[in-house]
């Protein structure tokens, strides 16, 4: 397929729950195999560019054991599906035994099948790739341990909850520096030269079955962050990063592939120099969920060059589900907001139906939760005024209010100009009434007289092409209230 848009937008799918349901829905067994055309026409609305099929890979049986022995998790998952049954626990997709599809969601001629279907319909695919770490049965472990940050008896004695023993050597269990060992996880060596050679062959062969990767943790395998969690066992850090090492091969095989990372901890430029076309903009989901207008202001105050290679989303798998964070009004100002905005916007299934339960990766099924029509219509209608309007020239504008009313504070606002199409997005994202004078940044409205066009719900306001030049638009909006509006 050719070369990615600017502003991609993903769809991100729960791929095991996601099957069980679709057979619920059919009365039969489907597969990645035999999904049904209609299901494919239902996800490629328009708007959507791209299919992240989460966990398809081959999960372990030797981490489910553990799954279905921890009471932690296992209280997790009651709460998420209270008619648990040992049935619906199939592992976690982040536990990989062997990067090949897992024979039980159709296979690898079942994920060629998808790919195809998603092709004909104009959409890329993306997967995942684990960098951090691997099933504790993944042949690696005892084929090639040199992979693997390796302890001592020692080690093992002062810490079993973060080592384990396998074919006679003692492995660290993967984690991130700030949270206690995955028991579930070998954890492998970001420093070992062989390591290296099998990640971008790995990725290659990844590259082959897609058209993106999303790359779970990345900034894990950054030369300093594992230096500080494993310096002591792996020793100095080498004078290549591990990232552009790997993608250096990867990309001559697959020069079009896009190649997304999650990141956190503020560290999505320094991965972005390292090699990621895209990396999660955990910052923004942050400010949408818990602050105000003024921090998203200085957030998207960063370069274009900045902002063209963020993610922008406000829930995933990893998140709790958005009509449970952010309900009602604020929700659809945040949603607009990373609709308009530039870099690649990410949707999750069923975040457009309302659902309100964030699942545990390891289940194989949803919990019945009804629909609602509201905000799955107000979605469908976002996306595909969205997808006309992230084009060209993108800013930042200003907005000005008066002494003795200062709610203006409370509103963002940017613009889009591709040639003659003139958009300009205002959100009020606060819970009070919010006025101010928005200055577009285009100095020949002068002259004529403009329709501004409301492309969400339909309004048009005439205005005068010299008012909007010399003071700009006035603007009124209610509480977590929003025009997207288009230049005629």
């Amino acid at each position: 397929m050719s070369v990615w848009p600017e502003t991609p937008v993903i769809y991100e799918i729960g791929t095991w729950p996601w099957l069980t349901g679709l057979s619920r829905r059919y009365g039969r067994p489907i597969t990645l195999a035999d999904v049904p055309g209609e299901v494919w026409d239902e996800i490629a609305v328009p708007g959507i560019d791209a299919v992240w099929l989460m966990g398809v890979w081959e999960r372990s049986p030797a981490g489910l054991a553990l799954a279905q022995h921890n009471e932690d998790l296992q209280r997790s998952f009651r709460e998420a599906l209270p008619d648990l049954t040992p049935e619906d626990v199939v592992g976690s997709p982040y536990c990989v035994r062997r990067y090949r599809a897992d024979e039980r969601l159709g296979g690898p001629s079942g994920l060629a099948v998808t790919r195809a279907a998603l092709r004909e319909r104009g959409l890329r695919l993306i997967l995942d790739y684990v960098p951090n770490h691997v099933a504790p049965d993944h042949p690696a472990v005892t084929l090639n341990p040199q992979w693997f940050v390796r302890g001592s008896a020692g080690d093992l004695a002062a810490d079993p909850r973060g080592w384990f023993e396998a074919g006679g050597q003692v492995i660290a269990h993967g984690r991130d520096p700030l949270f206690p060992p995955w028991p579930d996880v070998a954890q492998l060596n970001a420093f070992d030269p062989g390591l290296r050679d099998a990640a971008a062959a790995v990725l290659g062969d990844i590259g082959d079955q897609c058209d993106g990767i999303r790359c779970d943790m990345a900034m894990l395998f950054t030369n300093e962050v594992f230096a500080r969690t494993w310096g002591r066992w792996v020793g100095p850090a080498p004078d290549e990063e591990f990232w552009p090492q790997v993608f250096a091969r990867v990309r001559a095989r697959h020069p079009d592939l896009a190649l997304i990372a999650e990141a956190y901890w503020d560290m999505e430029w320094i991965l972005q120099q390292q090699g990621f076309d895209y990396c999660y903009d955990k910052r923004l989901y942050d400010r949408l969920a818990h602050e105000d207008a003024e921090s998203l202001r200085k957030h998207l105050a960063a370069g274009r060059d900045f902002q063209d290679g963020l993610v922008r989303f406000l829930e995933n798998h990893d998140e709790p589900r958005a009509a449970a964070t952010l309900p009602g009004g604020r929700g659809r100002a945040a949603a607009v907001a990373i609709a308009t905005l530039p870099g690649a916007t990410l949707w999750h299934d069923g975040q457009f139906d309302g659902r309100r339960t964030r699942l545990p990766v390891f289940l194989a099924r949803f919990p019945d939760e009804p629909d609602d029509p509201e905000s799955r219509d107000f979605h469908r209608r976002l996306l595909e005024v969205a997808a006309t309007v992230r084009r060209g020239d993108w800013r930042t504008v200003d907005t000005r209010g008066w002494p003795d009313n200062p709610s203006h504070q409370d509103l963002l606002a940017w613009s889009w100009r591709d040639g003659e199409r003139r958009h300009l997005v205002v959100i009020n994202f606060g819970d009070r009434p919010a006025q101010a004078r928005v200055g577009p940044p285009w100095p020949d409205l002068a002259g004529r007289s403009w329709d501004l066009a409301d492309l969400l719900d339909g309004r048009v306001f005439t205005r005068d092409g010299d008012e909007l030049s010399e003071s700009g638009l006035y603007v009124d909006l209610p509480p977590w209230d929003f025009h997207l509006l288009t230049f005629r």
